[in-house]
């Protein structure tokens, strides 16, 4: 059985299908809640800071450790839980959200504070590998990246608003308050998984197999490592990877740009910010959409895009207004990809959701290269437009990592063996 009919068999019947179903927008409300605690401490470092009498750099590790925390709770998380019946790990994932930010907010020190911050990152990548599983199930086989777009537009959202709502609370009720915000979000959207999300989501609905022999047990953690032997699968992340270095390799210092090349004050830089966020959310949905059409067409053109992006801004920088325009545009580009990424890893992968928390490491590892890399650049005496260009390279990788991928599938290697 082809890949696509392996998946198609763990579905629900189109008829069943045709109007959004409340189960997504219950993903959604999640995703936003977590991107919002991505997101919204970087408003508020210097009032915890203050507040627990601790430096800068120690404020700091309240964003690196979440970072860390993320990278290592993907795939742990999802292999502890391989067994289990996915609407009941989401469950539990949120509620471990719930409970980071609670810790975070009644926090009396800052160990736990930042014991808080690990625990609620804990379940950040498993919720959008398991979650994007979940999300694809719901819908009608044609629209399963629309879906996954979808879940994620919770997230792209919280990177518009998780800032400007992190400073706006914390300004008029202080810090503890934003995170009680986000614990209350993080209790509706359990609620919402709770009661709108099928027991069957994400796996066989009752009666319906592969074969047509019995329910379909949730995969092993053996037959999830077995999905790591497609090369497609591993061309998926590495492509994944390389997009995400491309696009913060050059987000990372973007501020940097603004101020020093494009001529804008620090006091620009949030809603130029702002003017990024709205793109990704853009590019998120239409990307989910162009996937659903043709998905590897639309990835190597989503990468390509944000490549020759990437080289424009660079060499247009120092022009104010071709800045909101650019940035706008890397917004829309740089987040493309990431619903079709998502479908294909899981395609090739056999439904294993370890592929698809995975596929979140990866974007994670992508962010800490391009990161890394860019500051190399500065650090070398290259300038702020140089994260640009080293961007636009990762880029180009990332888009030839896709072009042979596709090659793959074109000339009969859809196994990607």
């Amino acid at each position: 059985m082809s890949d696509d009919n392996s998946i198609l068999a763990l579905q629900q019947p189109h008829s069943e299908r045709r109007r959004m179903p409340g189960g997504l927008v219950a993903l959604a409300l999640g995703g936003f809640g977590i991107g919002l605690t991505e997101f919204l401490i970087a408003g508020l470092l210097p009032q915890v800071a203050s507040s627990f009498s601790v430096s800068e750099a120690a404020a700091g590790w309240l964003i690196s450790g979440y970072a860390l925390s993320v990278a290592v709770g993907a795939i742990a998380l999802t292999a502890a839980t391989a067994r289990l019946p996915r609407k009941q790990v989401l469950i539990g994932l949120v509620a471990l959200f719930v409970i980071g930010n609670l810790l975070s907010a009644v926090a009396p020190n800052y160990p736990v504070m930042l014991l808080g911050r690990i625990v609620a990152a804990l379940c950040h990548g498993s919720f959008f590998g398991i979650g994007s599983l979940v999300a694809r199930g719901l819908v009608a086989p044609e629209k399963k990246s629309q879906a996954v777009a979808i879940m994620f537009a919770g997230l792209t959202l919280a990177n518009v608003l998780g800032v400007p709502f992190g400073a706006l609370v914390g300004e008029r009720w202080g810090w503890r308050a934003a995170f009680w915000a986000v614990t209350a979000i993080g209790v509706l959207a359990l609620a919402g998984i709770a009661a709108l999300v099928p027991a069957w989501a994400g796996q066989a609905p009752p009666g319906r197999t592969r074969d047509g022999a019995g329910p379909v047990p949730p995969l092993g953690l053996a037959a999830q490592f077995r999905a790591f032997r497609s090369w497609q699968v591993w061309l998926t992340l590495i492509a994944t990877a390389l997009g995400y270095g491309g696009m913060f390799g050059a987000f990372s210092y973007i501020a940097y740009t603004f101020t020093e090349v494009s001529g804008f004050t620090p006091a620009d830089v949030a809603w130029l910010l702002m003017v990024y966020g709205v793109g990704l959310v853009v590019g998120n949905l239409v990307g989910g959409r162009a996937a659903d059409r043709d998905r590897d067409r639309a990835l190597v053109l989503a990468l390509l895009a944000l490549t020759l992006t990437l080289m424009l801004f660079g060499l247009l920088a120092e022009s104010a207004v071709a800045s909101v325009v650019l940035v706008f545009v890397l917004g829309v580009t740089g987040f493309a990809s990431v619903p079709g990424m998502i479908t294909r890893v899981t395609d090739y992968a056999h439904g294993a959701a370890l592929a698809a928390s995975a596929n979140v490491s990866a974007s994670n590892v992508g962010n800490a290269l391009g990161a890394w890399l860019g500051g190399l650049a500065i650090s070398a005496g290259l300038g702020y437009t140089s994260p640009l260009y080293v961007g636009a390279g990762i880029a180009l990788v990332s888009t030839v990592v896709m072009v042979i991928a596709a090659r793959r599938v074109a000339g009969r290697d859809g196994s990607g063996t």
